[in-house]
């Protein structure tokens, strides 16, 4: 199983040598592909070879490009790897509304779930009570969007009462950063799987390639919240240190089914359930749970 998740954050040349990632700055470095799961690619001086990118893209790896900004602002996922993606296309395309109603209703309680038990890690105990309250009013398709009023009580409780997504500041940088990680992960899983990523459950904007992974990530957010929350202040500044932190969220513990996998390999198996799903019109999805920020131990 492919476990490491590369920065490459100063220039280098990337090329293809025997099954290996041949990385070179000022030294050479090898990595198997094999267990490479994702690499962010950083440094825009980098290159990269073709060979290498359909490699990577053979054994399903996600590479992350940045922006002048450093941002991740692009993902290659792999394509037409799954050997029935015809099959998991059509449960796709078929799947009624109110199948995808009943499956994002389960996924927006989770996530809700997920940032109370955020606010209870982060210490305050009867905000996340109030939080863990709303999740059983949530209906099918969320018709009173519960999502976004969590959202708005959470993010203040959590952070600082004048606190909002919309300020330009260290924390939503941050936030910002780790989500972008979350989707291409999910965009990753997906395209493995067979599915279409730009058809949603929930999220449908028609300019939006990856609706669908957008709605996987969100039971996935608290995570990156609470990493945040440990971690940033207002006036931080993603640094070099910070975004490798924030991408190392792949490797963090979660609860998944009763056991404890890595956020990556959970969202695997969150794509995995929802094939089955699909396949067999089950609305019931094994989701993510929350743990204390802890790094995912490999056997």
């Amino acid at each position: 199983m492919a476990y490491r998740n590369l920065i490459i954050g100063s220039p280098a040349q990337l090329s293809l040598r025997g099954g290996q990632l041949i990385i070179r700055t000022d030294a050479e470095h090898s990595v198997p592909i094999e267990d490479i799961s994702s690499i962010l690619l950083e440094s825009r001086m980098s290159t990269i070879t073709t060979a290498v990118l359909a490699e990577l893209g053979r054994c399903g790896c996600a590479v992350y490009f940045c922006d002048e900004k450093h941002l991740p602002c692009a993902v290659l996922t792999a394509y037409q790897q799954h050997s029935r993606q015809l099959g998991v296309l059509r449960s796709q395309l078929n799947a009624t509304e109110p199948l995808k109603k009943r499956l994002w209703q389960s996924i927006v309680r989770e996530k809700i779930r997920n940032q109370a038990e955020c606010l209870r890690l982060a210490g305050y105990t009867e905000k996340a009570a109030h939080l863990e309250a709303m999740t059983e009013r949530v209906r099918s398709g969320d018709p009173d969007n519960l999502e976004a009023a969590a959202a708005q009580y959470y993010f203040p409780a959590l952070f600082d009462e004048s606190f909002t997504r919309r300020y330009e500041n260290g924390i939503n940088a941050a936030l910002n950063y780790g989500y972008a990680i979350l989707r291409g992960c999910a965009a990753r899983a997906l395209a493995a799987y067979g599915f279409l990523p730009a058809l949603g459950l929930h999220h449908r904007s028609t300019l939006n390639a990856f609706n669908l992974a957008d709605d996987l990530m969100e039971p996935f957010r608290p995570t990156v919240d609470l990493l945040v929350f440990r971690t940033v202040e207002d006036e931080d500044e993603l640094t070099p240190r910070l975004k490798q932190a924030l991408f190392n969220v792949l490797n963090l513990d979660i609860l998944m089914g009763g056991q404890h996998h890595s956020v990556s390999y959970a969202m695997e198996l969150l794509v995995q359930g929802l094939a089955r799903a699909l396949d067999k019109k089950d609305p019931v999805l094994s989701l993510p749970q929350l743990l204390e920020l802890c790094q995912h131990g490999y056997e």
